[in-house]
């Protein structure tokens, strides 16, 4: 037996145990319960991440982990019909199942969870400030405790500038966009080349010789629509810098050159900007944040002076 067989076989045997631990009853019969007249209780078991997605109306919350300590406080009626559900039927089996050893007499656990009652098309709530695509399209990162609702509402306030639409700034602009960063700036005064494609990839063939602010915002847009992104097709200097800088949370610098990189280190000292560092020469890459306004050191710290021209390959 090959591992796929094995590891389906072993979720079919916990899937027939489970369900021989619990009442369970289809979405279909929920509903229909929902709507008499008789008092029921949903009991929603997920994690707080998972609830910002959606939820049953009249539903009450407590996390799996926190069941068996706290049922009995926030349910003290034993008697009264009582649904609880997970995202998939899998969890609220084994939670209906605690409950009847701790003397629930109707306790029904919901099949397929919330994900067969949206598939059924019954209406979910939601009290997030995300629409509803977004809590889809966010939806595994707002599942991560150290992200969750909260950070996806940040990371869409956030405004980010990269240095450089070329072989560190795209890639970085990617993930940013991907990721939902609300804003993003770009500042490059090159055009698309022949060169740049097989390492620069929000350009494509069809670019070549277009300005790399251009061609990068309408790849951004066609990762994601929610980013704004604003364009400055000229050359970083010291004027510039200060009036840009101040606008954004975080400086990216994705320049390939020493000069720029000691501009965008000035220019996020002088603004009090966390500056992150990047430079990649053939195998091998650096990376670094440098914040001094938090108590680090800036990149003038650890090197002074630039190398002399010439004396650093690109």
């Amino acid at each position: 037996m090959n591992r796929v067989k094995m590891l389906k076989a072993f979720k079919d045997w916990f899937v027939i145990k489970a369900k021989r631990e619990g009442s369970e009853i289809s979405v279909e019969e929920t509903r229909e319960l929902l709507q008499m007249k008789e008092p029921v209780v949903l009991l929603d078991i997920r994690e707080a991440e998972e609830i910002a997605s959606g939820y049953i109306k009249g539903t009450i919350f407590l996390p799996q982990g926190r069941l068996e300590k706290e049922i009995e406080n926030l349910l003290p009626d034993k008697n009264v019909p009582i649904v609880v559900y997970c995202a998939g039927g899998i969890r609220s089996l084994k939670a209906a199942r605690v409950m009847q050893e701790k003397g629930y007499k109707n306790v029904f656990s919901m099949a397929k969870g919330i994900d067969g009652w949206e598939a059924a098309g019954y209406e979910v709530v939601s009290d997030s400030e995300l629409t509803r695509d977004q809590l889809t399209r966010y939806s595994r990162h707002i599942l991560l405790k150290e992200v969750g609702e909260q950070g996806q509402l940040h990371l869409l306030k956030a405004k980010v500038l990269l240095v450089g639409a070329g072989g560190l700034g795209c890639p970085a602009g990617l993930y940013l966009a991907a990721a939902g960063v609300g804003t993003i700036g770009i500042i490059d005064s090159d055009k698309v080349d022949l060169t740049n494609l097989q390492r620069q990839v929000l350009h494509g063939t069809s670019d070549v010789g277009r300005p790399k602010t251009e061609s990068a915002k309408e790849a951004i847009g066609r990762i994601n629509p929610d980013v704004k992104v604003i364009t400055y097709q000229e050359r970083l200097t010291s004027q510039n810098a200060l009036d840009i800088f101040p606008h954004y949370d975080i400086i990216i610098d994705g320049s390939d050159n020493f000069p720029t990189k000691y501009l965008v280190n000035d220019a996020a000292f002088l603004t009090g900007k966390p500056y992150v560092y990047g430079g990649v020469f053939q195998f091998e890459g650096q990376a670094s944040v440098f914040f001094p306004k938090e108590g680090g050191p800036c990149l003038r710290c650890l090197f002074p002076e630039p190398p002399p021209p010439g004396f650093v390959p690109s």
